[in-house]
């Protein structure tokens, strides 16, 4: 089974996203006092992202505390971003940082909530890999 690992900040775009992939997710706590997800399973990162013009702070310091314990991000398998068309280069920056720096594919981008297409394209998409998984294990 491929799991959902996101993060969504008091504005909640990403919430309502993936509340509408209808999948278990785990939230990544905006406050950092609070208990982070383990997940005990593969999995696929949900992130916004929160760049200044210049492209710095593109992932949010919980999802770096959260990616920084090396038993969490091995079972990180793909980033899905989001974000807002309006920032030009800086789109969706969090995934291709996550992707980068942990050595794995961005499967998809979408803006502030996404449409109902790209929630349906990312539903077949998940399920593809959970597909693909399966077929590893």
């Amino acid at each position: 089974m491929v799991g959902l690992i996101y993060y969504s900040s008091g504005s909640g775009n990403t919430a309502r996203f993936v509340a509408g992939l209808d999948m278990p997710a785990q939230r990544i706590p905006v406050r950092m006092d609070q208990p982070m997800p383990e997940p005990d399973q593969p999995y696929v990162m949900i992130c916004p992202t929160y760049a200044d013009g210049e492209g710095r702070g593109a992932v949010p310091k919980q999802v770096i505390r959260f990616l920084n314990v090396e038993s969490r991000r091995a079972g990180l398998r793909g980033v899905i971003g989001a974000g807002n068309r309006n920032f030009g280069q800086t789109f969706a920056l969090a995934a291709r940082v996550i992707a980068d720096k942990c050595r794995v594919p961005v499967l998809y981008r979408f803006e502030l909530a996404g449409t109902p297409t790209d929630i349906a394209r990312v539903r077949d998409g998940l399920n593809k890999l959970q597909e693909m998984e399966c077929l590893t294990v």
